[in-house]
């Protein structure tokens, strides 16, 4: 099958690739490189079923082009990260919306099924434990720039269900709860591979508020192969899905681990959130999913521990050629 890939060398784009390839589908990826690599896609870059295009999800001559080829789509294009949407707002917002707007328009005209990758930001303060898909949403105030992305993501999911429910397109959604693994970026946010890099550099591990806020990760390794099984599954159609892990942890106890697992003499700091981000600056205290759907549906199952996570990230730091900068 051709599957059109957005956001294709970013760090969940890139592991889906790899597993399309791998199971004989032929993939047009594509991506603007504004947060993605190529080094992302070297495993494939060269493979006989895989073909890179540079663009954008605003450009609607290119969208069109590779819907009409493709059989399916999964979007994943989308500007993430907590400090990206917090120093680039606006520039945010127009990729969030208006790409899947795009994307979503083209997969209706020509009738494609199409996966959409929404986030646990979606359910913004709601702390219960654990959340489930159909949880309220509960939002701060439209000052707070923070709270603009999980608005962005909570419209393309309203955009991918009107498209189901009022024309049939087939949609799936999914909702992603901090993906994590080997070439992941530190830069816009990203806790796990920056701790593990100041830790490896011997630089203070910087906590962002006072470390008691608790979150899962899931291993990019086993999010992949759920994308794709949940795009070929026809009970998954018109759904939306959990996707993340179960070991639930403080960021405070993560720092720790990553120390531990490093062998650093790093110390660990707190730094409070509107030193870090901004003033006014809002967290949520937990956050953790209920994946009983997603286990249902695709017998979906986390393969690796936290620690297990951690060292494979760890060791990816090490040795990259760039980890001494």
């Amino acid at each position: 099958m051709r599957v059109l890939v957005t956001g294709a060398a970013g760090f969940i784009g890139s592991y889906l690739c790899e597993e399309l390839v791998a199971e004989g589908h032929e993939v047009y990826g594509l991506d603007n490189l504004s947060t993605g690599s190529l080094s992302n896609l070297q495993s494939i870059q060269n493979h006989r079923h895989f073909h890179f295009v540079r663009g954008s999800v605003l450009q609607r001559n290119v969208v069109l082009e590779l819907t009409a080829t493709c059989e399916s789509v999964v979007h994943l294009a989308a500007a993430v990260g907590v400090q990206l949407i917090v120093d680039k707002p606006l520039e945010s917002l127009h990729t969030n919306i208006q790409g899947t707007e795009i994307v979503l328009e083209y997969a209706n005209r020509f009738r494609k099924k199409i996966f959409i990758a929404s986030t646990s930001e979606v359910y913004g303060r709601n702390s219960a434990v654990p959340l489930r898909e159909e949880d309220d949403r509960i939002y701060g105030s439209t000052t707070i720039s923070r709270w603009s992305y999980a608005g962005s993501k909570a419209m393309d999911e309203f955009f991918a269900l009107a498209y189901h429910r009022t024309t049939g397109l087939p949609v799936v959604i999914g909702r992603f709860f901090n993906t994590v693994g080997p070439r992941q970026t530190g830069r816009y946010g990203m806790v796990i591979p920056r701790f593990v890099r100041q830790a490896l550099r011997g630089e203070t591990i910087t906590v962002y508020g006072d470390g008691s806020q608790t979150r899962t990760f899931t291993f990019v390794g086993d999010v992949a192969p759920a994308i794709v099984r949940l795009l070929f599954e026809p009970r998954a159609e018109g759904q939306i899905f959990n996707i993340g892990g179960e070991q639930e942890v403080s960021i405070l106890e993560l720092a720790q681990r990553v120390k531990r697992l490093t062998g650093s003499a790093s110390d660990i700091q707190c730094i409070p959130l509107d030193q870090a981000y901004m003033e006014g600056f809002e967290d949520m205290q937990r956050r953790v999913p209920n994946i009983g759907k997603l286990k249902s549906v695709i017998r979906y199952r986390n393969s690796l521990s936290l620690d297990q996570i951690l060292k494979r990230v760890i060791e990816f730091e090490r040795t990259r050629p760039d980890a001494g900068q």
